[in-house]
């Protein structure tokens, strides 16, 4: 794998993880999230700082990366998204349960449906990330 190649496909993961991102949490599951929200108040912060956002997706961006880059075996669009689902399921089960054992920020019910929905979002990050990472073919 080259550093290039690596490089691109970070960046352009990252990209495409914040804007799905952005529209899964943001949008499209915000009254859940808001509805399933812990006993703690004034957490959330208005307005994000989109910074720390972007770069939390380019380092989830560049472990999917790494991953795909590391793999042995054909990597299709498929197996791309499955490395990404995987991932992105595997980091916000850790981090949400963690959370849920020692804060009030989210109850149980936000805990469980969190790291599903990663699912989503990692596998779509893992295509795009996948397809810029698999070796060209061709001479």
């Amino acid at each position: 794998m080259d550093a290039k190649r690596l490089t691109i496909a970070t960046i352009v993961g990252a990209a495409v993880l914040y804007v799905v991102g952005y529209l899964l949490f943001n949008v499209v599951f915000a009254s859940f999230y808001a509805a399933n929200a812990g006993s703690a108040t004034g957490v959330h912060r208005l307005p994000e700082l989109q910074w720390a956002v972007a770069l939390g997706s380019l380092a989830y961006a560049a472990l999917i990366a790494y991953v795909l880059a590391n793999r042995t075996g054909l990597l299709t669009l498929g197996e791309g998204a499955k490395v990404g689902a995987v991932v992105g399921f595997l980091i916000w089960f850790t981090v949400d349960f963690t959370l849920y054992g020692v804060t009030n920020i989210s109850n149980l019910t936000r805990t469980i449906v969190d790291p599903l929905l990663e699912i989503v979002h990692g596998g779509i990050g893992g295509v795009l990330i996948g397809a810029l990472v698999r070796p060209k073919a061709g001479p």
